[in-house]
C-alpha cells in the first residue's frame, strides 16, 4: 500500500506539468488572498494612506471688526458669503498646453457666474467700453499708474524699468516703449502670445475677463498657498455649477467669505472710506510691519477703513489638509481658528451726520433751482446749462441711443447727433486737409472749441504735442496763440520741430517723412474725435444750445433710462406739449428727484463740521455729495467707480477735510485777536470807515462802499465784527506792520504784519492739520500782503475742519484740541482696549476776558442782524464769509458760529462751494442749529423740498 502511494507521488511529481498546474494554483492563491487582504481585510487603511500623501496648506482669513458711532449705531460690518477662488495645480506639457488649459477654465468659471448674475472681481487698472476701447481707470503718469507697469513687465519699479527698457523691448520683441504704455498696448502685451496666448476663439469682452483674472494669479504666483480670488458674493447657483463641475475645474474652489456691507454709506462713506484687495504698492508698504498681509487680501482702502485696517482686519487662522489629486479638500489634520477683529467706535453722531448731509443738499438744490434762468443772478445759469447737464455728467447715457433697444425718442437724438458729427468731422478733416484752412480767430466759436479739445487734450495730454519739447519763442508758435494761423499750420510746423511724438500714431515713424507722418496724425485725429466721448460731448452742447436737441427729448429721455421712476402724466405732458420742459426739470431738482451732484453745476458740492465746544469731538463731519461704499467694497462695481471718478461733482473727494479756499471773513476773528494782542486796538477805540483804504498802494476798498458806495462810519473792533467792515481790518493789518505806526509801510513792515498775523493764526491751529485720521490738506496761513491778509484774502487757504476747529477755539475762550474721529476700540467681547479723546494742542492765553467779551459781543451780533436767524429761539454766534475764487464763477459761501450763545454747546463751520453769497451757508446751518436743538421738527426739516433761495448777490458783502 506504502509503495503504491509512494509510486503514485512520484509519477505524479514526475510530470511537468502537473508541477506547474500546482505551482499555478498555488500562486493563485496567494494572489487571491493578497487581493482579498488589500480590498477587503485592509482596503480602506491603504486607500486612506494613498489619498493622503498629498498635504496642502491654507490661511483662513479673519472677520473684519465692526464700525460704529458714538452710541453704538452699526455702520461696517460683515455678511456671510461665498467666494470663487482658483489656484494654479495643473501639471502641462508645455506653457502653450497650460496658457489654454487655464484661459479655458477661466473662461468657462466667467461664463457660468454671469449667467448667475454675478461677475467677477476686477481691480485691473484698465478699462473696457461698449466700443472695444481700452483706457485706464487711474491717472496716466501718477504713482499708481508707475506701479500697474511695472507689475505688467514684472519689473521690481518704474525707475527700474527705465534703466531695463531697451532689455524689455527686446526681450519682449515689443513695438512701443513699455514705460509709456497704452491701456490699448499692454492688453496687447498681456493678452499675446508672450504673457497668456489668450487665443482668437475668445471676443474681446472674454478676452479682457480672462486677463484680468490671469494678472490677479500672476499676482500672487510666489506666494504659496494662496488662492487668486475669481468672485465673491457669489449666488447659489454658482455654488451648485463650481461643485458639479468640479472634476473638470482643476483648482478651482468655492469657500466660505464675508463680505463688507455699509449702513447708510452716502452719508458716511467720506470717514469710512471703503475697503478693496491690497495693491502692491500696499501690500509692500503693510509688509514692512506686518508679515501676515498677502496680495489677496482685502484692505481699507479710504477713510477709517484704511487707518484703523490693523485692528479691524483680525488674525488669521491656517489649517492643513489632505487634499486628492484634484486638489479638492478631503481630510483637515491641523487647523487654528482665525481670531475676528477689533471693532472700532467713532465720535460721530449717526443721527445728526445724516440730517446735516440731506439739509446741505436740500440747501445746494434751492441755489441751483433759484439761480435757473433767474436775470437778476450775478452768475445767471442758463436752461441750457441744465440740460447739457444730464449729458455732460453722464446722467443720460448717450452710448445706449445706437442700442437695438433704445427708445424712439433716443433714437431719434442720435439721428441727430450723427448728422452733426458726420458734418463736424468733415469740416475738420476739410481744415486739416484743405487748401485753404481758416486761421484759429476767424473760426466761428463752435469750431474753435473742437479744435482747442483736439490740441489740449487729445495732443497734449495725450504726450503727442509735447509741451517740454516747444519752444514758446517760436514765431509760428506765437502766431498760433494769437490765433492769426489755422491748426493745419501749427501741426505741419510742430512736426518739422520735432514737437511731435509720433511713436503714439505711428509704428512704422523712421520709415516716414514728414507728409506722411501729418497724414498719420490727422488719420489719428479724425479717428480718436469720432469715439470720444468728451469730444462727443461738445457736439452735444452746441446742438442743445442751438435747440437742435429739445429739452423735452432729454427730460423723456430720462424716463426711457429708468433715471426717473415712470409717471405716465409727466410723460404724456411732455410729449403733449402741456408741461415746459423748464418748468418740469426745475421741478425735478427742487423735489431732489434730480440731485445737484448729478447736474455738477455750481454750485454742487459743500462741507460741514460740527464739534462739541467743552471737549473737542467732532459730531458730524459731512462732504456732500458723498457715494455708495457698498459698490466699491469687496468687489468693485468698475463701472460705477467709473463714473464717480467721471462726476464732476467729484464724490470721491472730502470737502470737509481736503477743499481749501480763502477764508473770507471768517478769519476776521483772528486779525482782531492779534490786533487786541499786539495792543495796537483797543475794545473800545473807534475807526472811521473811508471806504478806500489809500494807506497802501492797491488801494483796497470795503465792501460796503464798493456795493453802495457807503461807509460804516465809526466802529469799534465789535462792530467791525458786526458789519464785517474790511476797511477796519485793513487798518488793523497796517498797523500790525507798522508797530501802529512807529515805522513806514514797506516790505520789512510788510513781512513784520505777515508774521504777527501768522503768529495768531498760528494759536487757533491754523498752520497746521487738525490730527483727523482721514486724509486733511495742509493748511495754508497768507504769507505775503498783510493788509489783504487780515480779511481773510492773500493766500490764506483751509479747509472745512481746520474752520471748525478754530472756531471752536473762539467758542470756549481759546481751547484749541487736536481733534479725532475716533471715541474707542473694543475687541469682538465688547471689551474696551482703548479709549480716545481730543487732547489740548494748547489755549489762546494772550487776550483779557474784555477781549474775548469783545469778540463774542460782535459775532453775536452778526447772527443778531443776520436775516437768516430772524426769530431763532436759540442765541447763537457766529461769522459769515464769501471767498472769491473764479470771476466767472460763483464765489464759495461760508459760516461759521456756535450756540448757545452764553454756555457754546456745540461749534459749526459751513461751507458751500461756489454757493454765491455767505446768506446761502448762514441759511443751512442755522437749520442744522435747529435740527440739533429740537426747536423744528426734524421730519419737515430733513423732508421738505429745495427752497426758493432769494439771497443770490454775487458781491463780497461780508
Amino acid at each position: 500500500m506504502f509503495d503504491n502511494i509512494k509510486e503514485a507521488c512520484r509519477m505524479f511529481f514526475k510530470s511537468r506539468l502537473v508541477v506547474a498546474t500546482v505551482v499555478m494554483i498555488l500562486l493563485f492563491s496567494i494572489l487571491l488572498w493578497r487581493i482579498f487582504s488589500l480590498q477587503i481585510v485592509n482596503g480602506k487603511e491603504y486607500q486612506d494612506n494613498y489619498t493622503f500623501k498629498i498635504v496642502k496648506e491654507r490661511t483662513l482669513n479673519s472677520t473684519r471688526g465692526n464700525i460704529y458711532d458714538r452710541n453704538g449705531n452699526l455702520l461696517a460690518y460683515n455678511e456671510l458669503a461665498y467666494s470663487i477662488t482658483i489656484e494654479d495645480n495643473g501639471t502641462y506639457s508645455s506653457t502653450k498646453a497650460k496658457n489654454a488649459a487655464i484661459n479655458a477654465e477661466i473662461a468657462q468659471v466667467v461664463t457660468a457666474l454671469e449667467e448667475n448674475g454675478d461677475s467677477i472681481v476686477n481691480d485691473f487698472k484698465i478699462l473696457l467700453d461698449d466700443n472695444g476701447n481700452y483706457s485706464y481707470n487711474i491717472e496716466e503718469s501718477g504713482a499708481t499708474w508707475k506701479r500697474f507697469l511695472a507689475d505688467v513687465f514684472g519689473e521690481a519699479s518704474f525707475e527700474s524699468m527705465q534703466e531695463d527698457e531697451s532689455d524689455i523691448i527686446s526681450r519682449n520683441k515689443l513695438d512701443f516703449k513699455p514705460t509709456e504704455a497704452t491701456a490699448a498696448q499692454v492688453m496687447q502685451y498681456l493678452a499675446g502670445s508672450n504673457r497668456y496666448a489668450i487665443g482668437t476663439e475668445y471676443d474681446d469682452a472674454m478676452a479682457y475677463k480672462i486677463t484680468v483674472v490671469r494678472f490677479s494669479m500672476a499676482q500672487n504666483a510666489y506666494q504659496k498657498y494662496i488662492a487668486t480670488t475669481i468672485a465673491t458674493n457669489v449666488s447659489e447657483e454658482s455654488v451648485a455649477y463650481i461643485s458639479e463641475h468640479a472634476a473638470e475645474l482643476q483648482g478651482v474652489e468655492v469657500l466660505e467669505d464675508t463680505i463688507r456691507k455699509y449702513n447708510d454709506s452716502e452719508y458716511f462713506s467720506s470717514i469710512i472710506g471703503y475697503t478693496g484687495k491690497i495693491s502692491t504698492d500696499e501690500y509692500n508698504k503693510l509688509s514692512e510691519t506686518d508679515d501676515s498681509y498677502t496680495l489677496n487680501d482685502v484692505v481699507g482702502k479710504l477713510g477709517i477703513e484704511q487707518y484703523m485696517d490693523s485692528d479691524l482686519k483680525g488674525e488669521k487662522g491656517h489649517e492643513k489638509l489632505y487634499v486628492d489629486y484634484l486638489g479638492k479638500a478631503v481630510k483637515v489634520i491641523e487647523h487654528e481658528e482665525p481670531q475676528a477683529g477689533n471693532d472700532v467706535y467713532l465720535s460721530i453722531d449717526k443721527d445728526l451726520q445724516i440730517a446735516v448731509y440731506k439739509l446741505l443738499e436740500q440747501e445746494i438744490a434751492g441755489i441751483v433751482y433759484s439761480n435757473i434762468d433767474n436775470p437778476g443772478s450775478d452768475i445767471n445759469i442758463p436752461i441750457t446749462d441744465v440740460y447739457f447737464a444730464l449729458i455732460n455728467n453722464n446722467v443720460i447715457d448717450f452710448s445706449h441711443f445706437s442700442e437695438e433697444n433704445a427708445s424712439p425718442t433716443e433714437r431719434e437724438v442720435q439721428q441727430i447727433f450723427a448728422s452733426r458729427q458726420n458734418a463736424v468731422i468733415e469740416q475738420i478733416r476739410t481744415e486739416l486737409t484743405g487748401s485753404a484752412p481758416t486761421p484759429f480767430a476767424s473760426m466761428t466759436e463752435e469750431y474753435q472749441d473742437y479744435f482747442t479739445y483736439i490740441i489740449k487734450n487729445m495732443l497734449h495730454d495725450n504726450n503727442i504735442l509735447l509741451k517740454k519739447n516747444i519752444d514758446t519763442s517760436d514765431e509760428v508758435y506765437l502766431q498760433w496763440q494769437n490765433g492769426a494761423i489755422g491748426p493745419q499750420e501749427y501741426l505741419n510746423h510742430a512736426i518739422a520741430k520735432g514737437w511731435i511724438d509720433i511713436t503714439k500714431f505711428s509704428v512704422s515713424e523712421k520709415y516716414s517723412d514728414s507728409t506722411e507722418i501729418y497724414d498719420a496724425l490727422c488719420d489719428y485725429i479724425l479717428n480718436d474725435i469720432s469715439t470720444d466721448s468728451d469730444f462727443t460731448k461738445i457736439i452735444y452742447e452746441y446742438l442743445i444750445q442751438t435747440d437742435a436737441i429739445t429739452g423735452r427729448q432729454l427730460c423723456l429721455i430720462l424716463f426711457d433710462q429708468n433715471i426717473l421712476a415712470f409717471d405716465e402724466d409727466d410723460i404724456a405732458g411732455l410729449s403733449g406739449g402741456t408741461i415746459a420742459p423748464a418748468s418740469f426739470i426745475k421741478e425735478k431738482i427742487q423735489n431732489l428727484e434730480i440731485t445737484p451732484a448729478q447736474l455738477a453745476l455750481d454750485p454742487c458740492a459743500g462741507s460741514c463740521v460740527i464739534t462739541d465746544t467743552k471737549t473737542g469731538e467732532v459730531l458730524a463731519l459731512v462732504s456732500y455729495p458723498g457715494y455708495d461704499g457698498n459698490r466699491l467694497a469687496n468687489t468693485v462695481d468698475s463701472d460705477y467707480f467709473n463714473s464717480l471718478q467721471q462726476n464732476n461733482a467729484r464724490p470721491l473727494y472730502n470737502y470737509a477735510t481736503q477743499q481749501r479756499t480763502a477764508p473770507g471773513s471768517t478769519f476776521k476773528m483772528v486779525s482782531a485777536t492779534a490786533g487786541l494782542a499786539e495792543h495796537v486796538i483797543s475794545t473800545t477805540e473807534q475807526i472811521q470807515d473811508l471806504g478806500v483804504y489809500k494807506n497802501v498802494s492797491n488801494e483796497p476798498r470795503c465792501w460796503i462802499y464798493r456795493s453802495f458806495h457807503g461807509s460804516h462810519g465809526l466802529i469799534n473792533v465789535s462792530e467791525a465784527l458786526r458789519d464785517s467792515c474790511n476797511y477796519f481790518f485793513y487798518e488793523v493789518g497796517y498797523r500790525l506792520s507798522t508797530n501802529n505806526y512807529a515805522m513806514s509801510y514797506n516790505n520789512d513792515a510788510a513781512e513784520n504784519g505777515i508774521e504777527k498775523i501768522q503768529k495768531y493764526a498760528s494759536l487757533y491751529g491754523l498752520n497746521e492739520t487738525t490730527g483727523i485720521e482721514i486724509e486733511e490738506s495742509k493748511p495754508q496761513v497768507a504769507d505775503s500782503f498783510p493788509v489783504m491778509a487780515a480779511i481773510g484774502q492773500s493766500n490764506n487757504n483751509y479747509s472745512t475742519i481746520q474752520l471748525a476747529r478754530y472756531v471752536t477755539a473762539v467758542a470756549n475762550s481759546g481751547t484749541v484740541y487736536n481733534y479725532t474721529l475716533l471715541n474707542k476700540v473694543t475687541d469682538s467681547d465688547g471689551n474696551t482696549l482703548k479709549q480716545y479723546e481730543p487732547e489740548i494742542r494748547n489755549t489762546v492765553d494772550v487776550l483779557s476776558d474784555s477781549d474775548w467779551d469783545a469778540i463774542h459781543t460782535g459775532i453775536r451780533m452778526v447772527v443778531e442782524n443776520t436775516k437768516e436767524f430772524d426769530g431763532f429761539p436759540i442765541e447763537a454766534a457766529g461769522k459769515t464769509g464769501t471767498a472769491q475764487e473764479d470771476l466767472k464763477r460763483p464765489n464759495h459761501a461760508l459760516f461759521v458760529g456756535y450756540a448757545p450763545y452764553d454756555n457754546p454747546e456745540i461749534s459749526i463751520a459751513t461751507r458751500i462751494a461756489n454757493g454765491y453769497t455767505s446768506h446761502n451757508a448762514a441759511e443751512v446751518s442755522k437749520k442744522i442749529l435747529a435740527y440739533y436743538f429740537k426747536v423744528e421738527d426734524a421730519d419737515s426739516l430733513l423732508n421738505g423740498q429745495a427752497e426758493n433761495i432769494n439771497a443770490t448777490s454775487n458781491g463780497v458783502n461780508d
